[in-house]
């Protein structure tokens, strides 16, 4: 029977990855190469059971590292052992490193130095016990009977092994700490090794300095400060990073995952993950958490995260509020403590008191969904729908895990168009006006009408332009002006009021462009430009003499040397007229139907459609003809709005995040995409919406939404928001009035950095029990005063709400808050 390595001097790293530092072979394959190359030292593992079901198997390659602490005679002493084995087992060994007697012992789970729980289970394992690496176990020695564990003995434990077909695991003997003339490798004995792999190797210290013993890696003195580890960055992995520190510091789940939480996993909820996001997290917390400062290897909670949203796997730059929002919901999924949701409707309001109505769909809510994730980040809106039609009201109160806010200074917003007369009497002149942000088309309109002199007789008609045509004609006055984007252009065309419904002529214009893809050089025709539109009354007979000379009229503006013309235009129609026939000697005005047959200058009729859809009809231009042309108008429509970086705001007018919450929560009309069915009215209809905040969590996550996304753009603001470290004061921002006031403190802030391609994010953490701060940026962590909180970066703040209590908490390393448990619901 093999024996274990007894040297704890040879350790591997923690951070050796499967595939890249050390490969698992075969028996025969690692019996083959060590005949060939003799080998290195033999490290024996175990291959533990794993999964929901116990059944599968993994290679243990780190056992647990405890540091075994004795009292009161102060010994130390650390140990390596699987954290499949019982709690008897690990309470055996102790006895055996310090000779002792079991029936007068009793060890605790001593994480961070504190007693959390008595291990007087013994049957239970330490994963199951939640035991973490390079933790500490207080061994009590007592004399007290009644003080004393349990000394019955269970059997021992079972292990299953993969038989004859054993694994052997190949390290890179430059990563894993042995010298380079030496193979490292792990040699995994067939079911004979059994009993000698539950022996676990030990170091004995009697002089109780730890950092004197052999083996220990990062174990910091006691007293040291917790909660000031740092995580690799993985490649890209800042936005993970910066996220999770600010979730692991937060006090009630920094309390939480330190406690034994696995009594309220909810295996079977298949909304959630079965538990593994929770335990992964748990884990990488505890971690966090640790006395020891070195930086922590984030690598098999981001495997558990990429398997569960593979929108994360890989490493590309990703949104850190985005990871934080799946999170949050993928651990109250896991945590939940509803296993069996009953349906349940909540009833219309019927003319009962708000607090009643709200009161009961919070009920309904927590019926269904009642976690940590509900107890500490959750609240609850009132949304307010009014039908503008029958001003039917409609009112719910739902629930929310954090607020996102814009970042608006003002109500209004700049947009810029150009418009085209279709009587020839101006060029196109671009316009740039100011519109209220929650405007209508109207709003546009009129705007319009003043900055360009509209006259009585006419009106202004806007259409979207893409691909050099209209895309869509903007007729409804009511339509928002939010659902026009920024990288949108619009031509406005100035059309007669007519007494009877109007049809359209698109003429789009198209080049001559010289087709060389085949050997007979021909000629074809691409478009360009912004199209002109010209209107006729319905049931009108148009010929093709009356196309030709719409397209005249709207042309004589462009030409170079229209001096004459546009001189002539001022005067009369008819003097125009003959202006148009002494220049069409100067140009070919060769125009072209959908059909792509030539409109010729006859009486002959053309057939316009009875819709308000425009008829096409291409302007064709020659090479020669075209120069004629100041197609500096046609070609450059410019966006409805130019994004520019901001220039840089001084402290002096910075945004108020109080401005950016009631931007947030003030009313405004439902995007198309999200019309509400009245029930009065049977139909869809655009209504007015308008939140209010009900009841707020203990926690508030604020998310400032600096990142803009349009077709084709996307760019990030750099705004400078001026929020509270201090006070942040909701009081009067609860349609609940209740007497207590609703003041808030920042414990915690995501920054992101640069652009949107090549970003980098930190984050700036609070550590209550210090009342410090500190820049925790990857694997780098610092101490920053407080006045370097603020910046331009800060992209989501997390707030604890402050009460009279508040005076102890902390982020988890003082005295643990009792938890409500519902044993009924476990």
């Amino acid at each position: 029977m093999a024996s274990e390595v007894s040297d704890m001097q040879i350790e591997l790293h923690d951070t050796l990855v499967e595939g890249r530092d050390y490969i698992l072979l075969p028996q025969q394959v690692w019996e083959k190469l060590h005949s060939w190359y003799g080998g290195g030292p033999t490290l024996p593992r175990k291959a533990i059971n794993t999964g929901l079901s116990q059944t599968d198997l993994a290679i243990e390659v780190y056992p647990l590292r405890l540091q075994l602490l004795l009292m009161p005679k102060g010994e130390q002493a650390v140990v390596r052992i699987s954290k499949r084995v019982t709690v008897d087992v690990l309470c055996k060994k102790a006895c055996e490193v310090f000779d002792l007697v079991p029936d007068e012992v009793c060890i605790w789970d001593y994480y961070g130095r504190t007693k959390h729980a008595l291990m007087d289970n013994l049957e239970k394992t330490l994963d199951d016990a939640n035991i973490q690496m390079d933790q500490d176990i207080l061994v009590e020695v007592t004399t007290d009977a009644n003080g004393s564990l349990d000394g019955a003995c269970m059997s021992s434990i079972q292990e299953d092994y993969f038989g004859s077909a054993s694994t052997y695991l190949m390290t890179d003997a430059s990563k894993s700490g042995f010298s380079n003339e030496n193979l490292a490798s792990l040699c995994y004995g067939s079911r004979s090794y059994s009993s000698s792999l539950m022996q676990s190797q030990y170091l004995r210290s009697s002089s109780g300095d730890l950092d004197n013993v052999p083996g220990t890696v990062g174990v910091t003195t006691r007293g040291s400060p917790s909660g000031l580890t740092g995580l690799l960055n993985l490649g890209n992995t800042c936005f993970m990073n910066s996220a999770v520190q600010c979730l692991v510091h937060t006090p009630e789940f920094a309390r939480y995952f330190r406690e034994d939480y696995h009594c309220e996993i909810n295996w079977h909820n298949p909304l959630g993950m079965v538990g593994e996001l929770a335990l992964a997290f748990g884990e990488l917390l505890r971690k966090l958490w640790a006395p020891s400062r070195t930086p922590v290897s984030p690598r098999p909670f981001k495997t558990k995260l990429s398997r569960f949203a593979p929108q994360f796997s890989g490493y590309n730059q990703h949104d850190s509020q985005e990871l934080l929002a799946f999170l949050l919901d993928g651990l109250h999924e896991d945590l939940n403590r509803v296993k069996h949701r009953p349906y349940l409707k909540s009833k219309d309001a019927e003319g009962r008191s708000d607090e009643e109505v709200a009161d009961e769909y919070w009920a309904n809510h927590i019926a269904r969904n009642d976690s940590i994730i509900v107890d500490v980040c959750q609240g609850q809106y009132k949304s307010t729908l009014v039908c503008p039609v029958c001003g039917k009201v409609s009112v719910t109160f739902d629930p929310f895990m954090y607020l996102s806010l814009p970042l608006q200074f003002a109500s209004t917003r700049s947009m810029s168009v150009v418009v085209f007369t279709c009587d020839g009497s101006a060029p196109p002149i671009p316009y740039t006006v100011s519109v209220p942000k929650q405007g209508r088309c109207r709003d546009l309109i009129q705007a319009l009408s003043n900055a360009c002199s509209l006259r009585n007789e006419e009106r202004l008609l806007i259409a979207e332009i893409r691909n050099h045509r209209i895309h869509l004609i903007l007729e409804d006055p009511v339509l928002q002006l939010s659902t026009i984007k920024d990288d949108d252009h619009l031509a406005v065309y100035r059309l007669p009021r007519l007494e009877k419904r109007a049809s359209y002529v698109q003429f789009v214009h198209r080049r001559e462009d010289l087709d060389l893809g085949n050997n007979s050089s021909s000629t074809s025709w691409k478009p360009y430009g912004v199209p002109l539109l010209a209107q006729i009354s319905r049931n009108e007979t148009v010929t093709g003499s009356d196309i030709h000379e719409m397209a005249r009229k709207m042309l004589v503006p462009m030409f170079r040397n229209h001096v004459a013309q546009h001189s002539a235009v001022q005067s009369s129609l008819s003097t125009r007229t003959q202006s148009y026939h002494t220049d069409s000697s100067k140009f070919q005005l060769q125009l072209i139907d959908d059909s792509n047959t030539v409109i010729e200058q006859t009486d002959y009729a053309i057939r316009v459609p009875q819709s308000s859809v425009a008829t096409v009809i291409f302007v064709n231009w020659s090479k020669l003809d075209i120069k004629k042309l100041n197609t500096n108008h046609l070609e450059h429509l410019p966006e409805v709005f130019k994004y520019a970086p901001p220039a840089k705001r001084t402290r002096g007018e910075p945004l108020s995040l109080y401005a950016c919450l009631d931007a947030f929560l003030r009313e405004e009309p439902l995007v198309p995409e999200e019309m509400w069915y009245c029930p009065r009215c049977k139909e869809q209809r655009q209504a007015s919406k308008k939140l209010d905040l009900w009841r707020l969590p203990e926690v508030l996550v604020i998310h400032l939404k600096r990142f803009s996304f349009s077709r084709s753009t996307k760019h990030k603001l750099e705004t400078f928001v001026n929020f509270p470290i201090h006070d942040l004061d909701l009081t009067n921002y609860i349609a609940n009035k209740i007497p207590q006031r609703q003041t808030y403190e920042l414990y915690a802030v995501s920054n992101h950095y640069g652009s949107m391609a090549s970003g980098h994010y930190t984050a700036y953490i609070k550590l209550l029990d210090e009342n410090r701060w500190y820049n925790f940026d990857d694997s780098h962590v610092s101490a920053i005063n407080e006045e370097e909180v603020k910046s331009g970066a800060a992209y989501v703040l997390f707030y604890r709400r402050v009460g009279e209590a508040d005076g102890a908490a902390s982020n988890g390393t003082q005295s643990c808050v009792k938890r409500s448990r519902r044993s009924s619901q476990r």
